[in-house]
């Protein structure tokens, strides 16, 4: 005769309980995309348990896509993929009110040197020209897009360091430069996988993928007037083609 073996119902590890919880959170409107979830402290307290419990929960969040980590910044609900539309014209402040979302740019560098060999094939300038090289960080809602950088040709543009000094916009600086329209001649995009400093600014891992942009825009002549790099953080932005505008400022 074999003795029955009764069982009690199974218990749901404490970390999946935290993240069901807060799957419902998500899914019911009170964290809404962008948002940022409570700290680890916060939710120990929340649900009576350790950081390593939320720390669990939270990962399986992560890989299940509902969220993002920034650095030193806290676990954000995961947003949709925002549509950057690349064309003739690129204007990143543009384009990102369009899709409901507020732009912002923060500058990292701002410095005049000669051009290299690459940079003045491209701006169709001799090697050594002076250019203005501007680097920064392009955000949607304080989130970060993309790093970018644009150099410019000073022989054609003397005016732009102290343009930009006082204006946040590309394309308000070319303006008070004597440019009232300029427009993209041609973008090459490329997948590349984030470097360290990349992945400090972007606010993802190192390796994770982004998307690569070179570009140029020109004047109504034809005569060039920025060389532009930009990395996008490859699940933030969905770059369309066809459009009639896109990046810029």
């Amino acid at each position: 005769m074999t003795d029955a073996k009764t069982h009690g119902p199974r218990k749901t590890a404490l970390w999946r309980s935290i993240a069901d919880a807060l799957t419902n959170d998500i899914a019911s409107g009170r964290y809404r995309p962008g948002d940022r979830l409570p700290t680890e402290a916060e939710l120990s307290a929340r649900f009576g348990v350790n950081r390593h419990t939320v720390r669990r929960g939270l990962a399986a969040l992560a890989e299940a896509g509902l969220t993002h980590a920034r650095r030193g910044a806290g676990v954000f609900v995961a947003q949709s993929p925002t549509d950057y539309p690349i064309g003739r014209r690129v204007r990143f402040h543009q384009n990102i009110r369009a899709a409901g979302r507020l732009p912002a740019r923060r500058i990292l560098l701002k410095e005049s040197r000669a051009a290299t060999l690459d940079e003045a094939e491209i701006l169709a300038i001799a090697q050594g020209a002076p250019v203005f090289v501007t680097e920064g960080l392009s955000l949607a809602d304080d989130q970060p897009m993309a790093l970018f950088r644009s150099i410019f040709p000073l022989d054609r543009l003397p005016g732009m360091p102290a343009s930009l000094e006082r204006l946040s916009s590309i394309t308000l600086a070319l303006r008070d430069n004597g440019i009232p329209d300029y427009t993209r001649a041609w973008t090459r995009v490329t997948a590349k996988l984030a470097n360290a400093h990349q992945a400090l600014h972007l606010q993802v891992k190192e390796g994770d993928p982004i998307l690569r942009t070179t570009s140029l825009n020109v004047d109504p002549t034809g005569a060039a007037l920025e060389y532009g790099r930009t990395w996008f953080a490859g699940d933030r932005v969905t770059l369309t083609l066809g459009g009639d505008d896109d990046q810029g400022g």
